[in-house]
């Protein structure tokens, strides 16, 4: 080997070796991978595919310049990532997986990597309520997080297909959703979920009512899904606005009003958008919420009111603090 190809050959590995990101947030919080990756059940559901023994997730999605690829975060131990500040911090690896990608690839899976994982936004004021909460204060080690999607888009398609079924049902139409019309990555199965994109809007608005109905299996549901695909294609609905604007451009009261005028969501759906959108004030209150706290709390029912008041202290993260109560034991 010439000592010319030497050198490429050790660009290339420099270049494709996993990169590494600060797992803290603004204010210097600890960020627990391992949490915020099973922190909702819409987590587990294709494209994204998470390893609870190695607290990793692997996802597909578009990159840079719309080439379709499979990322996989993971622990990556400490790290000084950004130089000194922040030296000896948690960190998590972000590798492109399959064939060699382009440095403008790699910049995008590690800006995909940090918007998934929620890195930009500050968590310290809820860990300053939650510290003084005997049945929170674990909360302030890292938790919080809610895994979101790449688009809000793919968090709402998801969230109809939890509305009144079975799990088993939910992940069987998000499924075939990907399977059927989510973009292929390079070198990935023919069949199946694995290395497939979530859909476009334009692929979901194409499909036909057959699609939906012998396919998906989606039930009335299936208009839904079409009609809200349709209105993001044509430009008519513009869900990631939704994510961008600040509470002063648009409060939670305004949030939660546009998205019960979606095809398909109800108030227990803009509740659960509202948490993956980081719209921490509405409770999700559900079938299996409100059962789950009275058993937490070792009760036979609790009433709506009772809950609401009970979280009321923690303000716009009162959702969050709700949702963490139930599912402390997840991890």
């Amino acid at each position: 080997m010439t000592g010319k190809t030497a050198r490429r050959g050790e660009r290339r590995r420099r270049r494709d070796s996993p990169a590494a990101i600060r797992l803290i947030g603004p204010a210097g919080e600890r960020v627990d991978l391992r949490r915020t990756l099973l922190s909702h059940g819409c987590a587990q559901l294709p494209p994204m595919r998470i390893d609870e023994k190695a607290a990793s997730l692997d996802l597909t999605l578009p990159l840079a310049r719309g080439s379709v690829r499979t990322i996989r975060i993971a622990p990556a131990g400490a790290t000084r990532v950004g130089g000194d500040h922040g030296a000896g911090a948690p960190a998590a690896s972000v590798e492109i997986l399959g064939a060699s990608a382009s440095p403008r690839a790699a910049r995008s899976a590690l800006a995909a990597a940090r918007h998934l994982l929620r890195l930009d936004e500050d968590f310290s004021g809820f860990y300053a309520a939650a510290a003084s909460d005997p049945e929170l204060a674990w909360v302030t080690q890292g938790a919080g997080r809610m895994l979101r999607s790449p688009t809000v888009f793919e968090d709402v398609v998801k969230t109809i297909c939890t509305t009144n079924c079975a799990w088993s049902a939910t992940e069987r139409m998000v499924s075939a959703l990907v399977e059927h019309l989510g973009e292929r990555a390079p070198g990935a199965p023919a069949t199946g979920v694995e290395g497939r994109a979530f859909p476009t809007p334009a692929a979901m608005a194409e499909a036909g009512d057959d699609f939906y109905t012998r396919v998906v299996r989606a039930g009335y549901r299936g208009r839904y899904l079409r009609d809200l695909a349709r209105a993001v294609a044509e430009g008519e609905l513009d869900l990631e606005a939704l994510a961008s604007a600040s509470r002063e451009e648009l409060p939670d009261d305004e949030v939660h009003a546009r998205l019960l005028t979606l095809p398909g969501v109800g108030p227990y759906a803009a509740a659960h958008v509202m948490l993956m959108l980081g719209r921490y004030s509405r409770l999700i209150l559900d079938s299996w919420t409100r059962p789950t706290y009275a058993r937490l709390a070792g009760k036979r029912r609790v009433a709506d009111r009772t809950i609401e008041r009970r979280y009321r202290r923690y303000g716009p993260y009162a959702g969050l603090a709700f949702w963490l109560f139930l599912t402390r034991d997840w991890v």
